[in-house]
C-alpha cells in the first residue's frame, strides 16, 4: 500500500471560499506558483528558531466551538517562547483579566493562531496550529502549540517602528 500524496501545507490557509476570492481577485496564479514551491513549513528551521527566541510578544489566536475569534497579546522577557521540539512551542499562561476566553475556547476548539511581528526588520510570521492547555499539579498552566504549517508574510505595508526601550519587555 503506497501513501496518497499529502496536500499542500497552504491548503490550511487556501480553503476552497479562499480560493474562490484569489481567483476573482486574481491572486490564484500567483498563489498556485506559493503552493508548488513548497515554501510553507511545518517544523522550524534554526533561522526560525533564533526568530521565536529573541521574540518579547507575540498575538495568540483562538476560536470558540462556533468559530467567533478571539486574539490575545501574550509576552514578556526573550526566552518566554520556547521551543519545546521542532513543531511544538510553550509559553506559560499567566493570570491577566481572568477572563480565560482563549482557555475556554481551546476546551472547544484546539485550532490556535500565532502571529509574530518584528518591526525593526519589517518581519511578521504565521503560525497555523493546534493548541493545548497544560494544567501543571502545582498551578502553573502551559500552552502548548504544535505547528502545522507557518509562512513569512511579506513587508509590505509594515510600519517602520522601533521600540523606545529595547531593555524591558513592551
Amino acid at each position: 500500500m503506497t501513501d496518497s500524496p499529502k496536500p499542500p501545507l497552504t491548503e490550511i490557509a487556501f480553503t476552497p471560499a479562499v480560493k474562490v476570492m484569489q481567483e476573482r481577485l486574481g491572486s490564484r496564479p500567483l498563489m498556485e506558483r506559493l503552493e508548488a514551491s513548497g515554501r510553507w513549513k511545518n517544523h522550524l528551521t534554526p533561522e526560525l528558531a533564533g526568530f521565536i527566541e529573541s521574540r518579547r510578544s507575540v498575538y495568540f489566536g483562538t476560536a470558540s466551538r462556533d468559530g467567533q475569534p478571539y486574539i490575545q497579546h501574550r509576552g514578556g522577557p526573550p526566552g518566554f517562547l520556547q521551543i519545546l521540539d521542532a513543531r511544538t512551542l510553550m509559553f506559560f499562561d499567566y493570570p491577566g483579566n481572568k477572563q480565560y476566553i482563549s482557555l475556554g475556547n481551546l476546551a472547544e476548539n484546539p485550532k490556535a493562531f500565532l502571529f509574530m511581528m518584528d518591526y525593526p526588520t519589517k518581519t511578521r510570521i504565521k503560525f497555523w496550529g493546534r493548541a493545548v492547555v497544560d494544567f501543571g499539579q502545582d498551578g502553573t498552566r502551559r500552552i502548548l502549540f504544535h505547528i502545522e504549517a507557518w509562512d513569512i508574510n511579506c513587508r509590505k505595508h509594515i510600519p517602520n517602528l522601533v521600540p523606545a526601550d529595547t531593555t524591558s519587555p513592551e
